[in-house]
């Protein structure tokens, strides 16, 4: 008995599921080739290359399916498919692997710049170069993010002839800032552009105590198109980068975290200044919030009813500032209260008796008071009485 051959049995069989038959071991073999590679390479990698082997185990799904699409896009133009039908297929798997090359490379982006900002701490007091390197390296990884995702998806649609036109026009509007694709790319891509202003000029930079429009609050975040800043009450403020660039705004750490608090009293004018003074040192000197930099005491005006003292002292950041002035408002008020109870403002009011004129009224004020009670019905001979 003949038995029969693989040829006869694939006549019989049709050439679609001889194709996917193909694909399935070509995905499987695949599978396995990564598994030895990775295998192989892995303690090398960490030994030599810790970058890159926190970047291939980070991406490993990513990577392997790559290795899969890979294997299958080579396979399918051999395989017994129609003409047509292979050359989309084709297209497809080299679109796919594309789009996949191009999330690799984000995650490998993220991945490098989250190793650089891990050197740098942003909790410490003297900060500044530390928010300085993790501000500008965190707007440049979101604008990376969008670059290689415009360029993946014009490769991707490069691939197909017939919307070869879609990925072209996509290339144009990196390069000429959005004008192909019209109004609407417009305000993503100014922003975009002024997210790299700011990363190198760096008006703000991540932690910076900054007021916009009376709100005070902390810089938080940096996206691709906008800033969330921290309030002082735990609401979220969201700005858009080009508002940095073309609005004014305060920014109280922008060369040093260390602040000068200022607190102000209005006192009666017989306060005793000395002794003021002299409490306000023994009050900062004790305070653990004070950076031992500056504290002085003035009378900053005066009014016909007070004077305004003002005390100043410094800390090392906005927050200490803040709890500092509290402390010194409190404290000096409960010393006056105590100790100088006439220092608390007051108002004056002095009382001065009036006296009718009888000498040196001159004939017109005797006129004038003559017809005002003759207005009163009162009669000449009673004025005179």
């Amino acid at each position: 008995m003949n038995l029969p051959s693989i040829g006869d049995i694939a006549r019989y069989v049709p050439g679609w599921l001889i194709g996917i038959a193909v694909l399935a071991v070509t995905a499987l073999l695949a599978l396995v080739a990564f598994r030895l590679i990775r295998g192989l390479t892995r303690r090398f990698l960490q030994a030599r290359h810790p970058l890159l082997h926190q970047i291939v185990q980070r991406a490993e799904s990513l990577l392997r399916f790559a290795l899969v699409l890979l294997a299958v896009t080579l396979v399918v133009p051999a395989l017994p498919f129609g003409n047509i039908t292979s050359q989309s297929l084709h297209h497809v798997l080299i679109a796919a692997f594309v789009i996949l090359l191009g999330w690799i490379a984000i995650v490998a982006t993220n991945i490098a710049a989250e190793r650089y900002m891990n050197r740098f701490q942003i909790d410490t007091e003297d900060n500044l170069l530390a928010r300085k390197a993790v501000t500008q390296m965190r707007v440049l990884k979101r604008t990376a993010t969008v670059v290689i995702g415009f360029l993946t998806l014009g490769f991707a649609l490069m691939t197909f002839d017939a919307v070869r036109e879609y990925g072209v026009s996509i290339f144009a509007s990196a390069g000429v800032a959005g004008i192909a694709l019209g109004l609407a790319a417009k305000p993503l891509l100014g922003n975009l552009i002024a997210g790299v202003q700011l990363a190198i000029t760096q008006p703000i930079r991540i932690d910076d105590v900054v007021i916009i429009n009376g709100e005070f609050g902390w810089i938080e975040e940096f996206t691709s198109t906008y800033v969330v800043i921290r309030l002082w009450d735990w609401r979220r403020m969201i700005v858009p980068l080009g508002y940095f660039l073309e609005n004014p705004f305060q920014n109280w750490t922008r060369t040093s975290a260390t602040l000068i608090g200022a607190v102000y009293f209005h006192l009666d004018h017989r306060t005793p200044i000395p002794a003021l003074r002299e409490k306000l040192n023994e009050i900062v000197k004790a305070s653990k919030l004070w950076d031992g930099k500056v504290v002085n005491l003035q009378v900053s005006d005066t009014t016909e009813h007070t004077i305004e003292v003002r005390a100043l002292a410094t800390a090392r950041s906005a927050s200490q500032v803040w709890d500092l002035r509290c402390e010194i408002r409190e404290k000096m008020l409960s010393f006056l209260q105590a100790e100088h109870p006439e220092s608390l403002p007051r108002r004056r009011n002095e009382a001065i008796e009036r006296s009718e004129p009888t000498r040196g009224m001159d004939t017109g004020d005797q006129a004038v008071r003559a017809l005002d009670r003759a207005a009163r019905g009162e009669s000449g001979t009673s004025m005179a009485r």
